[in-house]
């Protein structure tokens, strides 16, 4: 389950993120984008996110997830449509050759901290 692994990149990002003059500060909130094609379970990485957090900075902040769409370009008409599924099948001019333009997508958007 490689969503323990990012559990624990996130905290170290927020961790890092904090002002080091800061002396007890926690985190309240995560935001992550997290695009459909990106292989992360997010119910998973909650689950990890909970167990990682303990004793940390971060022990009782809620991981926000918001869900990007994957979004592709057909490589014969260039027309750009989204999917569901790492499935390409152009809707314009039928081509099965698509680049992912979007989609694959993990990063820490925000961190919020309690004042």
């Amino acid at each position: 389950m490689h969503e323990m692994g990012i559990a624990f990149e996130i905290v170290r990002i927020a961790e890092r993120a904090l002002p080091v003059d800061a002396k007890g500060t926690q985190v309240e909130k995560v935001h992550l984008n997290i695009g459909r094609l990106s292989a992360v379970m997010p119910d998973s990485l909650l689950f990890c996110f909970s167990f990682v957090v303990k004793g940390t900075p971060l022990e009782g902040a809620e991981l926000v997830i918001h869900d990007l769409p994957a979004t592709v370009r057909c490589r014969v008409c260039d027309h750009e449509y989204g999917v569901e599924e790492p499935v390409f099948h152009c809707p314009r001019c039928g081509g099965e050759s698509g680049e992912i333009v979007a989609g694959r997508e993990l990063s820490v958007v925000s961190i919020e901290i309690r004042e």
